[in-house]
């Protein structure tokens, strides 16, 4: 009798839930967002950078005359804590510049500079952690996109491509520019040195950018901005910020950038001979127009690439890795076209890897840029002939069109071509975006279709669809998400995590912040965290999630700590083998478990972030415990390490899952460092250990030195598998 009342309340509630979600959309907006703000600007909002005409040392001292009498912007007020007071310690930028380059002098004067946090020295370290300056210049100035760069009082170069008003982020781009910084008991300083040639630009006699800076002072956990330090927005928020003008007559000076490497070594199998290697090859760009970039590779090789985190998959649905070969990295924004429910219209690791295994790549072309208000572009490589596997060709053509202040459409087309076999998919999306709903809040609303096409293949249902709606603001977050993959829809470069599916997705998080509690920054109440997956063809729920937050607190010191209950459903249409021998029964499964998660201040010496997840688990138990560790002794050495435990007990048995990973960093400058990564799980039972040297002789060339190394466990003996040696010089050469 029970179990028939859990049935009908469960069958209510589905219905209530999905019924509702779109009428809850429609009153939210109404109801709650009335809460308002107004956006943050302050005169001056434009800096003239000065044209000089003499050479500019860069080493940090800003000593040069033409500093001296440069314009300064000091107007920067704080985001946190206290919102839209003056920054409490002397900030000052300026901008010179001449033909060829862009130099911008940053002044970060402290009254206690004893305290500087900078824990980093390695390029792309964990600036996000340290005192820094952030740099947003938007050459374009179309309120879209925009260029990062970001220096710590260590020297540490950090840099990434902002795309659509920050929703797209790829922190993996590495432009060609330097950077030299100075402390000394007034503070730090730091003189930054960027060719035009790095960035896309129009071509014009007279330009104006939009340009924004923002400091972060961790010791008091303070962010200024020059511009926009609203807390509905960030710095990425292009259209929050103010102008560069005054650029005349600038040039991208490189037409040809040519980055040929070699490298050799050696691989020792277990079961096999040592095998020597020796490869040549290289990437020429070629800039057609300042914003117009063709990349031509060859004999294309990643042997450099840092190792995968190899994973215990406890779900029966595919795991998605993150891409790290610098080819397919930079534009990787554009190419991208998500479908809601982990469905991906392009994913690069297609291309190369089959299984985990490396597949060479003969060659191929990528042409990027934008013209106007169209960007656009186009990826095509050839893999070759390994064993039985043929040589294939993939294809991408992508263009989005740049449509009122923020908003875009845009189209896409992927291809896998090989003798006697073809996939198509061919999509089309729309993205509104808007910061001046209800005068200042975010608003953005989207949505977009793609089809698949397979030789010999006769099914009809091959469409993937989604719609959204965001208001991502800081006391009110909102979002909503509806999707669908239907059964027959298979992008061979794309990624599906599961098919035949409707997906719906609402939260709502509400954060205010209690000026009546002295030591609370914020606190956080999720009312609304609802995600169902229906089978696109039955219609039937096939799994559910229920997350409520009673509380999440952030203190004024940085701490973290939040609380979450959770209900879930799976209906395995399956006996589903989760471990081992250990098969849990196909049916429907409700269950109940709960999650505390607390986290110290990333800034501090000693980070620490825990997790506890416990309850229960379809016809059984589950707790699971997440510890991560990150120590920084000084600004040389880093030590992260990390730990995951899963304890699963079932009627058809029990068991327990170990995953650590731990990695060992030290930098000798910012231009030389080295590391130590290691992982092991029961699972494989197998330690892996990735150690790299890179060294950068000059910005745009690289050296590295990789070993590998596979330690078998099982059985708890230690055997030595499969070696890797290998060495790698990349050296650029512009023209």
């Amino acid at each position: 009798m029970s179990s028939f009342f859990e049935n009908q309340i469960n069958k209510i509630i589905k219905q209530i839930v999905i019924k509702s979600l779109i009428f809850i959309n429609l009153i939210f907006i109404a109801i709650i967002m009335p809460i308002t703000i107004f956006a943050q600007k302050s005169k001056p909002d434009t800096l003239s950078a000065e044209l000089i005409d003499i050479k500019i040392k860069r080493d940090g001292i800003l000593n040069e005359s033409a500093w001296k009498s440069a314009k300064r912007i000091t107007n920067f007020r704080q985001r946190e804590p206290d919102n839209g007071k003056e920054v409490t310690e002397r900030t000052e930028a300026a901008i010179l510049y001449n033909n060829n380059t862009l130099y911008i002098g940053l002044w970060a004067y402290d009254s206690h500079p004893e305290k500087i946090l900078a824990k980093d020295m390695a390029r792309d370290g964990r600036w996000g952690t340290s005192d820094n300056f952030e740099i947003v210049i938007s050459t374009f100035n179309d309120n879209r996109n925009a260029y990062l760069f970001v220096v710590n009082p260590n020297g540490a170069r950090g840099d990434a491509i902002i795309t659509d008003e920050g929703n797209g982020w790829n922190e993996d781009w590495n432009g060609v520019w330097d950077v030299n910084v100075v402390k000394n008991d007034s503070g730090w300083f730091a003189e930054l040195e960027i060719p035009f040639s790095t960035m896309k630009f129009m071509k014009k006699d007279s330009l104006i950018w939009g340009l924004n800076i923002e400091r972060n002072i961790r010791w008091k956990n303070e962010q200024a901005s020059w511009q926009g330090w609203s807390r509905d927005y960030s710095v990425f928020k292009i259209s929050q910020g103010g102008y560069l003008d005054n650029l005349v007559n600038i040039k991208n000076k490189q037409i040809a950038e040519i980055k040929p490497f070699i490298s050799t070594g050696f691989l020792k199998q277990q079961t096999a001979d040592a095998d020597k290697t020796l490869k040549v090859g290289g990437d020429v760009n070629i800039h057609f127009t300042p914003t117009t970039k063709l990349n031509l590779t060859f004999n294309t090789d990643f042997s450099q690439v840092e190792s995968d985190r190899a994973t215990v998959n406890l779900t029966r649905f595919s795991v998605y890795m993150p891409e790290k070969r610098e080819f397919f990295i930079e534009s990787k924004d554009l190419f991208s076209f998500a479908i809601a429910g982990g469905t991906e219209g392009f994913y690069s690791r297609r291309i190369g890897i089959t299984q985990g295994n490396e597949i060479p790549i003969l060659g191929g072309v990528k042409l990027t840029g934008k013209e106007k208000s169209t960007n656009f572009g186009i990826l095509s490589l050839q893999t070759a002939r390994k064993d039985s596997i043929p040589t294939v060709n993939y294809t991408v053509i992508r263009v989005k069109q740049d449509i009122s202040s923020h908003s875009n459409i845009g189209i896409i087309t992927t291809a896998r071509n090989e003798k006697g076999h073809y996939n198509y998919m061919y999509g089309a999306d729309f993205n509104y975006i808007t910061s001046s709903f209800l005068k200042n809040k975010y608003l953005m609303i989207g949505g977009n279709i793609a089809q698949s096409q397979t030789q010999d293949e006769k099914g009809k249902r091959n469409l993937a669809y989604q719609a959204y709606l965001s208001l991502p603001n800081d006391f009110i977050n909102y979002y909503f998400i509806t999707g669908t993959t239907q059964q027959d829809y298979n992008p061979e470069i794309g990624f599906v995590q599961r098919g035949n599916y409707n997906m719906y997705y609402s939260t709502l998080e509400i954060s205010p912040r209690p000026k009546w509690i002295p030591w609370i920054k914020q606190l956080s109440f999720k009312p609304l965290d609802v995600i169902y997956y229906l089978s696109d063809n039955t219609k039937a729920v096939e799994n559910a999630q229920y997350v409520i937050r009673p509380l999440g607190v952030t203190t004024k010191s940085g701490e973290h700590f939040e609380f979450n209950l959770q209900r879930d459903f799976d209906n395995l249409p399956y006996d589903f083998n989760i471990y081992d021998t250990i098969v849990i029964p196909k049916g429907e499964y409700w269950y109940n478990h709960y999650e505390l998660q607390f986290d110290t201040y990333q800034s501090r010496k000693l980070y620490v972030g825990t997790f506890l997840n416990w309850g229960d688990f379809y016809n059984g138990t589950r707790t699971k415990t997440y510890i991560n560790v990150n120590w920084y002794p000084n600004k040389h050495f880093n030590i992260s390490a990390d730990w995951i435990r899963n304890d699963i007990r079932l009627p058809m048995g029990s068991f327990i899952t170990h995953e650590f990973g731990s990695k060992v960093e030290y930098a000798f400058t910012p231009k030389l460092n080295n590391s130590l990564y290691g992982q092991w799980n029961n699972l494989t039972e197998e330690i892996l250990l990735n150690y790299r040297i890179n060294w950068i002789p000059k910005v745009g060339s690289d050296f590295y030195f990789v070993i590998n190394q596979r330690i078998k466990t099982k059985g708890n003996t230690i055997e030595f598998g499969d070696f890797t040696l290998l060495a790698k010089f990349i050296w650029r050469l512009s023209i």
